[in-house]
């Protein structure tokens, strides 16, 4: 199992990126709470991962903290809940928020999640009860600005929501009626899921 990979940032993008450890080029998956706080490339990183294998394929995930690696996998845990849900999961609700929904059996919020419906969001409220005590940190999600141009901006937030499952005309739609109000890219996918999930 490889635990954690430091090596150069070559890219980054909301739902992957690629680091170069002595010569080798790793592609991880990421949820957008670990790409926000991605420096600019070329940088050196740390990320803790989580390797998959299945039907002889490998894909390694990566994770900017050790909660959320370990909410990653208590997610997996859950009956139905795969890796790409369970970084559905993580892109949509901070660990904070993911710990709130569970112990108030909040199920409107957790089914806000992409992919996730009303029997899953039912089950992860009652499966996750007892194991997310463990996740209760401090709130690590603070905003980073970025420096794109709005037109990068729209663009990597559409690619973003287009990647937890919602349709590339109606990312884009929804992205453009609020544009206006943000200029770091963390508070308009944020403002684009709330208004996705009403």
């Amino acid at each position: 199992m490889i635990a954690s990979l430091t090596g150069q940032l070559l890219s980054k993008a909301p739902t992957r990126l690629i680091i170069d450890n002595h010569g080798i080029a790793y592609e991880l998956w990421i949820p957008l709470s670990t790409f926000f706080h991605l420096p600019e490339p070329p940088s050196t990183i740390t990320l803790y991962t989580y390797l998959t294998l299945k039907n002889d394929a490998a894909q390694l995930y990566g994770f900017i903290s050790p909660q959320e690696k370990q909410a990653f996998t208590i997610l997996l845990d859950i009956s139905g809940v795969g890796p790409r849900s369970a970084l559905a999961v993580l892109s949509t609700l901070s660990i904070t928020e993911l710990v709130s929904a569970v112990l108030d059996n909040d199920i409107a919020r957790l089914s806000a999640v992409p992919g996730i419906g009303k029997k899953s969001a039912s089950r992860l409220a009652l499966e996750l009860t007892d194991k997310v005590e463990s996740l209760v940190t401090p709130d690590q999600s603070s905003s980073t600005p970025l420096t794109f141009s709005n037109n990068k901006l729209l663009t990597d937030a559409q690619s973003a929501l287009v990647n937890l499952g919602y349709k590339p005309a109606e990312a884009k739609k929804t992205l453009q009626s609020i544009k206006s109000e943000h200029c770091d890219l963390q508070e308009l996918i944020n403002s684009a899921l709330k208004a996705l999930s009403k």
